[in-house]
């Protein structure tokens, strides 16, 4: 490889990672100019367009797709060969790359992101806030967190937290002016909060479970006024009477104890696994890896 198309490279993954010049950019610390005009001396260099690009839309050309897929690994080796040297000194170090979904994020990470970079100052975190499903490796990832029911079997699993429990609640003005459900099929009656997920762009069906068998869980399609991606916004409009709210109990746990919101459908509220730290099985792990792992799961010891 001719070493002056590293930079191109680096350029290249960040750009393809974000799919905007502008957000690449701001992770490169150049101006989106200058990244455009690096990306276009490595096509000019490799003869080939990597990108297609439109005034809205940045988006990899079949051929760079197929680059990109033997470039990350190329670029993952190199960083590892550089997070080794400080290794050898005993010191975590390097980027750490960690997909989650948002709730994960302000549930069990936000709290301690302070405390974990003064206790690891050589680690620089790489937070991508994610609800879909993803390929760690495919997509330059060190670790995930995910619901335990969606993690792959071939993956080092760790749990961050117990079994969760949804809850389904509305605040009292909302209850004003609607009776409180029975069932789940009472929900058709209700204006209810929906969650559209932002990868894949599907709707979030509501989960319930026979509370006579927890374990039979079926889904319910809901209707509502309000549809979001963000889960802070649908927890305001649920505070201001706008409609149901179906969410992991511990993320309104406040809500629910000062009374903004109030329970429903108890009953029929399933139990899921709690959330897992996962990263692919390696024969050596890395030791940034090994101190997340570490650090999260101390801190999840002293929670319980």
């Amino acid at each position: 490889m001719d070493p002056s198309h590293l930079p191109g490279l680096t350029a290249f993954v960040a750009v393809a990672r974000h799919g905007s010049f502008t957000r690449a950019a701001g992770e490169t610390g150049v101006s989106p100019s200058a990244l455009s005009q690096t990306i276009r001396a490595l096509e000019t260099q490799l003869n080939v367009r990597l990108f297609n690009r439109t005034t809205r839309r940045v988006a990899l050309t079949e051929a760079g797709a197929q680059f990109l897929e033997r470039v990350l690994p190329a670029l993952a080796t190199l960083e590892a060969a550089f997070d080794s040297l400080d290794e050898t000194r005993n010191h975590p170090a390097g980027t750490l790359r960690i997909n989650l979904p948002r709730i994960a994020s302000e549930m069990l990470v936000q709290p301690y992101l302070a405390e974990f970079t003064r206790t690891y100052p050589h680690i620089r975190l790489e937070l991508t806030l994610d609800d879909g499903f993803v390929d760690l490796v495919g997509e330059g990832f060190d670790a995930g967190i995910r619901l335990g029911e969606r993690v792959a079997r071939d993956m080092v699993a760790v749990p961050l937290s117990g079994e969760v429990r949804i809850a389904v609640a509305g605040s009292p003005a909302y209850f004003e002016r609607h009776p409180k459900p029975a069932t789940p099929g009472d929900l058709v009656a209700h204006d209810c909060l929906r969650y559209r997920f932002s990868t894949s762009g599907g709707m979030y069906r509501w989960e319930f479970a026979q509370p006579d068998d927890p374990r039979r869980v079926f889904e319910v399609e809901t209707q509502g006024s309000l549809v979001t991606n963000d889960l802070r916004t649908m927890v305001k409009a649920a505070e201001q009477g706008v409609g149901l709210l179906h969410v992991i109990d511990g993320y309104v746990r406040e809500q629910l104890e000062d009374g903004r919101l109030v329970k429903v459908l108890e009953a029929w509220c399933p139990v899921f696994p709690g959330f897992y730290l996962y990263t692919p099985g390696r024969a050596q792990m890395p030791l940034k890896v090994r101190a997340l792992i570490d650090f999260f799961r101390a801190k999840r010891a002293l929670r319980e």
